[in-house]
């Protein structure tokens, strides 16, 4: 008899950590200790159609952060900027491992500056063939993939001002010209983003857009024209481009930018019904979510902390969702600090299933950084295939 209840003991123990909703085999993230949450969130009224339908299917999604958005002037070999940041070289084992955990999407930001061979931006075919080999790992694994440009937002470059306005036009449509051409046979798995985070690089407003301020309108309406060009040159680029769903951010890509009244959604030949989709990034709070010295904790049971969040989703989904405009967030997170997974795991977990709630997804910025002093988002350290945060995976595939 004693054995016998040993035995069981032994039983309950091993299985005290397995919440009542998942079985031991469906943990693909590793050991758990986060408590699924049920949170109260109020179900709002989207509309059935063929846009919002797509969004959903989008479901939860993940950065390829630090990879071939990376850039460093001192490096020889183009290929090396895959790993001068992230430090791991991309593999059908990694995206296998982002699948396997539940997420369906995977946001791959690129630099194309320094990848361009000639005066006219075209780019190293080396560059672009590997950047299309990762795109392939996804698609294989049945993943939509989202691809842009990232990091070039230079006055050389890319600059929404009326001074650099033709520089920039000339440079979105040789990169796009080049892009939709080499991926216009892609199905719909494949969304376009015409930019990231377009804004005033090293102004007083980068990351402040003041509607009383001349340069910030004049900056949104170049954002305008921008998007407005991204889309003419990848519509007319034919194949499955004719129709392909794209992303389109405001000023930084922020709530404030994509809600200001100068921003316009761009036109679209007739018949692509809401095939745009407006690009937003909210590491909001951002004093818990973004900054290194700000708070380390969040709960779901503070009002403060809880409207924080739904706040600026009700924005957006009052000016977007409600009137049939599909709305992405391709960029949110909170930081490491301090050892507070608890609170990441809550504020994940709270802030995605208000999102799909009012009809948005939402994907997170994951750059492989775990430790050290840089911005902490990482989620699976890429080297072991390990998922160093599981609390906040469970949280984000469950409220998803």
């Amino acid at each position: 008899m004693k054995k016998f209840l040993v035995l069981i003991l032994a039983v309950l123990m091993m299985t005290a950590c397995v919440p009542v909703a998942f079985a031991q085999s469906e943990e693909p993230w590793g050991d758990c200790s986060y408590t699924e949450k049920t949170y109260s969130v109020k179900q709002y009224s989207v509309p059935d159609t063929e846009a919002m339908n797509f969004v959903k299917n989008l479901k939860i999604g993940l950065n390829l952060g630090n990879t071939f958005d990376a850039y460093d002037e001192n490096l020889e070999n183009e290929m090396d900027y895959e790993t001068v940041w992230a430090g791991v070289k991309t593999t059908p084992e990694i995206i296998a491992k982002i699948k396997e955990a539940g997420f369906n999407t995977v946001r791959i930001p690129v630099s194309w500056h320094n990848h361009l061979v000639d005066g006219s931006y075209t780019i190293s075919s080396d560059w672009l063939n590997r950047v299309k080999e990762v795109v392939d790992y996804c698609m294989e694994e049945g993943m939509y993939v989202i691809l842009n440009i990232h990091h070039d937002d230079d006055k050389a470059f890319l600059y929404p001002t009326s001074a650099k306005s033709a520089q920039s036009v000339n440079y979105i449509t040789a990169i796009w010209t080049r892009l939709a051409e080499k991926f216009k046979n892609y199905d719909e798995h494949l969304i376009f983003e015409s930019m990231n985070e377009p804004r005033l690089v090293g102004s007083l407003y980068e990351w402040t857009l003041l509607s009383i301020s001349p340069s910030c309108t004049d900056a949104v309406k170049q954002i305008n024209t921008l998007n407005q060009t991204f889309v003419n040159v990848v519509r007319a680029s034919g194949g499955n481009n004719a129709t392909r769903y794209l992303l389109c951010p405001g000023y930084d890509a922020s709530v404030d930018g994509a809600t200001n009244s100068n921003y316009k959604l761009p036109t679209d030949p007739a018949g692509n019904d809401h095939r745009i989709i407006v690009a937003v990034h909210a590491y909001t709070p951002n004093s818990f979510a973004m900054l290194s010295s700000g708070f380390t904790r969040w709960s779901s049971k503070s009002l403060v902390d809880k409207q924080s969040v739904t706040g600026f989703m009700d924005k957006l989904y009052n000016k977007f969702v409600s009137k049939g405009t599909p709305v992405l967030i391709d960029e949110f997170g909170a930081r490491e600090k301090s050892g507070n997974t608890e609170s990441r795991a809550d504020f994940a977990g709270f802030y995605v299933a208000n999102a799909r709630a009012r009809g948005m997804s939402c994907l997170w910025w994951d750059n492989n950084i775990m430790s050290g002093d840089g911005e902490r988002f990482g989620l699976l350290d890429r080297a072991t295939l390990q998922w160093v945060y599981p609390d906040i995976v469970r949280a984000l595939i469950h409220n998803s």
